[in-house]
């Protein structure tokens, strides 16, 4: 294939047509184009300078307008001009009207407002893996919420789940033998949630855990007393915290996600 150009118009940025052009040209011995993107167009008056100077320069263009009349006005100028011009979005905005009974919105850059979701979403899973299990305790202070509880309380699991609705979680475990971060008492309370279990049900968990590990079931980690040791220093933290309380017990990671998702809309309120 020898190197040929294509225009990329787009209403917005255009990366996916351009995308598509770089797909379909890989598809083509040596599978190199030189692509002019030609972002942001929303006036069909500037279509006639596009269509002319791919004529000029023997060019497909490769479009993604939303707007009907400017798709319209490009398809008539590049068949006036003898330029081939593919429609990318078009047929499928058509095709999803007709298979769905619905218009569609018409308005340019939706996309990329659904990848600013997606990105978002991406850093808050980042920021829940690197401020996991109390690795930094700075993260604390830029994060939206801070789960406390003793291990095997879903911290981690719930920190993820929440991380993929945009929320920024740190987590930190609260162990007698370790003093808790300095900032869980100079951070507001409502940014704070406590989980806390039935201590039996934490038995279980916890000779399970051993046991997957080859370890023994007998080994303090999942000794009751201990247990019951570590669950009443955690409930004197949050107390001194002053944060909303949750029993995680029984509870899927999803039932506790919905309640802190709710203190977080109630401002913290304790539950």
């Amino acid at each position: 294939m020898r190197r040929g150009i294509v225009y990329v118009v787009s209403d917005s940025v255009g990366e996916t047509a351009e995308f598509v052009v770089r797909a379909a040209a890989s598809q083509f011995d040596g599978g190199r184009v030189e692509v002019h993107r030609i972002s942001f167009v929303d006036d069909a008056a500037v279509l006639q300078d596009i269509v002319q100077s791919a004529r000029e320069d023997g060019a497909l263009i490769a479009f993604t307008l939303i707007l009907p009349e400017l798709r319209r006005e490009m398809t008539r100028l590049a068949d006036e001009n003898g330029v081939i011009a593919v429609d990318i979005m078009g047929p499928m905005l058509e095709a999803f009207s007709r298979a769905f009974g619905m218009p569609p919105k018409l308005r340019p850059g939706l996309v990329h407002q659904l990848d600013e979701e997606y990105f978002r979403r991406v850093e808050a899973v980042e920021f829940a893996v690197k401020y996991d299990d109390g690795r930094d305790p700075k993260g604390l202070l830029r994060a939206d919420v801070i789960l406390i509880g003793v291990s095997r309380t879903s911290k981690t699991p719930l920190s993820m789940y929440l991380a993929h609705r945009r929320l920024k979680v740190a987590n930190v475990p609260l162990v007698p033998e370790v003093e808790p971060p300095e900032e869980l008492f100079t951070l507001p309370p409502r940014k704070i949630i406590g989980l806390m279990i039935d201590p039996e049900e934490l038995n279980k968990i916890r000779t399970e855990r051993l046991r997957s590990l080859g370890l023994t079931a007998q080994a303090n980690y999942a000794n009751l007393e201990r247990i019951l040791a570590e669950l009443e220093y955690a409930e004197g933290i949050m107390k001194k915290i002053g944060c909303p309380v949750i029993d995680v017990s029984n509870k899927a990671v999803e039932e506790t996600a919905s309640i802190v998702l709710d203190i977080l809309k109630r401002g913290g309120t304790r539950v």
